[in-house]
This record gives structure tokens, C-alpha cells and sequence, in this order.
């Protein structure tokens, strides 16, 4: 019965939580947003404690200059800068100071993580004297307001329906949801008619955020800044840990391993164009997701390309020979070359 009971408290919580944090409908006046249009291939935003190093980062990694200084608060607002690297133009983000208690709106924190919430990837800044209590503060401000940090969606299959009550099924035996739970989690939700299928063994937790569904899952690199301050031990204990790197902005060390952790974290990938009889384009590429397809380059390259695709001549690792002939669904790898002939 406990396992119920705490099951049915977690729903009620969460349903509490998320009322508590949509701003009241009543017109009250716009204050100032600080979203900054997206650009470039992929977007990171830099969160963290107030002078903890994010805006000598900015200044270091971009040419952008953020006003920097040894007191808290400095940036007050979102200032972008962008990164090249690869080919790439990598937006970053910085954003001002978290502070405890943001995601109930205090010091701006809501505006904050909302913009979070549309990054890529999320670099947390921490102090590395201090780098313990910050994430765990963190991290629990983020997860209050549904963002989850380097786990992936929960395989749940969830579907409202119109009635005939609700139907259970699983395909893993489940050790920490009952079917009798699940009921009383959707009863909390009003949800009396629904499709359930379970494809991994969940929690509670997963579950009611799959039946929200307004979360964000994102990768999370923690950074921890000023190792110039601590010792060598403690240095190889944080860069020993996982989706961690060590760097100091003031000294500019590690910042190159940083950005190769970036790119992997991104998944992003080169392709080079080629046109009929020509050397391939190597000065210009076209930044695509891990796992894209021919179809996507088509659209990148012009929307109408791909009603008119005849074929595709591929070079590169994701063909067994080159030039291979492939068709729209081939999928595309690092630095492939491709030609594509129309009808």
C-alpha cells in the first residue's frame, strides 16, 4: 500500500508543481523577454551560478565580447556569441546568474530557463572549489521545470482515447509500476479512457512525465571552471566523472578538448557538395544531424530538390565503394562527398 500511496503523492505533487509554475493567466504587463533569435547550426546555452566564469568563456570561445567582472550578476540579460568550429557556427548562449529558487521565478531564473529549453545542449558553468552543491542546486531547479538532463525519453506508449476504459500492457516485467498504480496516476490526471503499453521497466517519475509530455530531454556537459584553484587530485577526481571536463578560463586551459566534447555532445556532421565534373566544395559544407539522409541534404540544399531527385553519387565512410549510386533514404556520415542528379 505504501508503494501506492507514494505513487499517488508523486502525481499530485507534480500536478501542484506545474500549476504552481504557469504564470497566472491575468494581462499583466509584458516585462522584458530575452530570447535571441536562433541561428547557426546548433544552439548551447551556458548556465550557472552567478561569477562563475560564463562570460569569460563567451569572450574567450567567441568573438563577442560579454562584460566580465569579479562581481555577481554582471550579465543581466542573454548575450549571444558564435563559434566556428568544423564549418559549423555554433551558437552560445550565455545567460545571466541562477540563483536559488528560479524556477519559481526568482532573479529573472524563469526567463532563464526558458531559454534553456530551446538550446541543444546545455553546458552547465561550475565553480570547481565549490562545483558539489552547485549541481545538485541546479539540477534540481532544471528538473522542476521539466527539463531533464542526459537521460533519454522513457519508452512509454501513451494514448488518450474517446472510452472503453484503460487498457494495460507491457512488454518488460515492471518492478516499480503496477497496473493498479498507473490507474490511480491517470485518475489524478482525469484520465479515465487511455492506451498504456509499457516498453521499459519505469518509474512513477517517467510516467507521469510521459502523461505531461511538455518535458525536454537534453545532453548536459558540466563544466567545472577555475582548476587553477584546487588541487591535482581533486582536478583528476572531477575529470574522472561522467560528462564532465575541466577547464580554467582564467589560465585557458583544456578550452580545445572542450570544444571537441561540444561537437560529439551536438552530433552534428559535415557534408560536401559536389557538382557534375567539378572538385568537391570543401570551403562550404552543410551542417546536418547525426543520422540524415540524403532526402535531408535535398531540403537543405532547396526545398523542390527532392520531387525532382533522380539519384545520388556518394563518397565517403557510408558507402561500401565509392562513388556508390543511393536513393533518398541513404543515410549520410561525416564528410561525405555527394552529387545529386536530377530527373
Amino acid at each position: 500500500a505504501t508503494e501506492y500511496h507514494l505513487g499517488l503523492l508523486k502525481a499530485k505533487l507534480a500536478k501542484y508543481r506545474a500549476q504552481l509554475l504557469e504564470p497566472s493567466k491575468s494581462a499583466s504587463s509584458k516585462g522584458e523577454g530575452f530570447d535571441v533569435m536562433k541561428s547557426g547550426d546548433a544552439r548551447v546555452a551556458l548556465i550557472g551560478f552567478p561569477s562563475v566564469g560564463k562570460s569569460t568563456f563567451l569572450s574567450l570561445m567567441t568573438s563577442t565580447a560579454s562584460e566580465a567582472a569579479s562581481y555577481e550578476f554582471t550579465t543581466l540579460t542573454c548575450i549571444p556569441g558564435v563559434i566556428e568550429y568544423k564549418g559549423a557556427n555554433i551558437q552560445l548562449l550565455d545567460l545571466p546568474g541562477i540563483i536559488e529558487g528560479a524556477a519559481q521565478g526568482k532573479g529573472r531564473g524563469r526567463q532563464v530557463i526558458a531559454v534553456a529549453r530551446t538550446a541543444d545542449v546545455v553546458i552547465m558553468m561550475l565553480d570547481a572549489t565549490k562545483g558539489e552543491v552547485q549541481r545538485s542546486l541546479l539540477e534540481k531547479e532544471l528538473e522542476s521545470v521539466g527539463i531533464r538532463l542526459n537521460k533519454h525519453k522513457p519508452n512509454i506508449y501513451f494514448k488518450p482515447k474517446k472510452g472503453g476504459g484503460i487498457s494495460f500492457n507491457s512488454t518488460v516485467t515492471l518492478t516499480q509500476c503496477s497496473e493498479k498504480l498507473v490507474q490511480l496516476i491517470l485518475h489524478e490526471y482525469k484520465i479515465f479512457n487511455a492506451e498504456v503499453l509499457f516498453r521499459e521497466d519505469c518509474s512513477p517519475d517517467e510516467f507521469i512525465d510521459v502523461i505531461v509530455g511538455n518535458r525536454v530531454y537534453m545532453p548536459c556537459l558540466y563544466v567545472y571552471n577555475k582548476i587553477d584553484q584546487i588541487s591535482m587530485e581533486e582536478v583528476d577526481r572531477l575529470a574522472r566523472k561522467p560528462n564532465s571536463v575541466v577547464i580554467s578560463c582564467g589560465m585557458k586551459l583544456n578550452l580545445d578538448y572542450l570544444l571537441e566534447m561540444l561537437w560529439e555532445y551536438l552530433a552534428l556532421t559535415c557534408i560536401y557538395t559536389k557538382k557534375r565534373g567539378q572538385r568537391p566544395d570543401f570551403t562550404d559544407a552543410i551542417i546536418l544531424r547525426k543520422g540524415a539522409s540524403v532526402e535531408h541534404v535535398c531540403h537543405r540544399i532547396h526545398r523542390s530538390l527532392a520531387s525532382q531527385f533522380k539519384y545520388a553519387l556518394v563518397w565517403g565512410t557510408s558507402t561500401k565503394y565509392s562513388p556508390q549510386r543511393v536513393g533518398l533514404t541513404h543515410t549520410m556520415e561525416h564528410e561525405d562527398v555527394i552529387q545529386i542528379v536530377k530527373k
